[in-house]
């Protein structure tokens, strides 16, 4: 996961303040919060932070990353010019209420998780926000989470379309004849009789989709230890005790990124 770059910072500011901010245009100097208003887990602070650097603006203090917050408590400090500071508020406001509220879903299914099997990994996927992968991304990472493939050169997923366009074999060994040594492939399979045909194939993690508990399990079965298992698709916070209980390596959850709501937070000056 790279860092914040500053090409992204300047379109974030462009894209609120416009061509003529004239609502802060304020004179002095002033100190500001980031403030709390619900509990849950920080995370977007190093990109908040970003923002007010960006402007010239002195980030005094910040809680860690992954720090768990209550109400009421403040994750940044800055001091600088009070234009440059309340120029830099809105956007480091949602940025790191997203990133928290990333964050915040999955400690939630890690911890839901570990109520059964502490060796299961909770894990995120690709259906991140255009222009904010890097920063949801860590969020899970901050939350407890897996960030699994960042990009697709990341790993080979062989999906249902591989299959349908190739076969299976055919697709497994026409990619790692051009993958990397290093780069693993995961193949995509819809029901439990599949396992064990995506093992023979050669994959190295079979993603058991769309498939009940029961399904699942049977999956797990089939794969017996000579690939790793990974259950997705449809699964809830609520629903992750039930697919860890399996016997999968892996669970992973798309809405820990397209469904997590903002944490509530404000920022105070002066």
């Amino acid at each position: 996961m790279t860092p914040i770059e500053r090409s992204q910072i300047e379109r974030w500011l462009r894209e609120d303040l416009g061509h003529h901010d004239v609502t802060n245009d304020v004179d002095g100097t002033t100190t500001g919060r980031l403030v709390a208003k619900d509990t849950g887990v920080a995370a977007g602070l190093d990109a908040a932070a970003a923002v007010f650097e960006y402007l010239d603006v002195d980030v005094l203090d910040r809680l860690e990353n992954g720090e768990v917050l209550e109400s009421g408590d403040a994750l940044l400090e800055v001091e600088g010019p009070a234009s440059d500071v309340l120029r830099g508020e809105r956007v480091a406001v949602n940025v790191a209420g997203h990133a928290a509220g990333v964050a915040t879903r999955t400690r939630r299914a890690v911890d839901a998780a570990r109520t059964v099997d502490d060796g299961v990994r909770v894990a995120g996927t690709r259906k991140t926000t255009p222009g904010l992968r890097g920063v949801e991304k860590r969020a899970i990472a901050a939350g407890g989470g897996d960030t699994h493939r960042l990009d697709l050169s990341h790993m080979v997923m062989v999906k249902d379309n591989h299959v349908a366009e190739l076969g299976m074999g055919a697709a497994v060994a026409r990619f790692r004849e051009r993958a990397s040594f290093a780069t693993k492939i995961e193949v995509e399979v819809e029901r439990p009789a599949d396992a064990r045909r995506a093992v023979e194939a050669g994959a190295d993690i079979v993603l058991l989709d769309n498939m009940t508990p029961a399904e699942t399990e049977r999956g797990v079965e089939a794969i017996d230890g000579d690939a790793l298992a990974e259950a997705s698709g449809g699964i809830t916070v609520e629903t992750v005790p039930d697919y860890a209980a399996t016997g999968v390596d892996v669970v992973s959850l798309g809405s820990l990124t397209h469904s997590a709501p903002a944490l509530d937070f404000s920022f105070r000056t002066g």
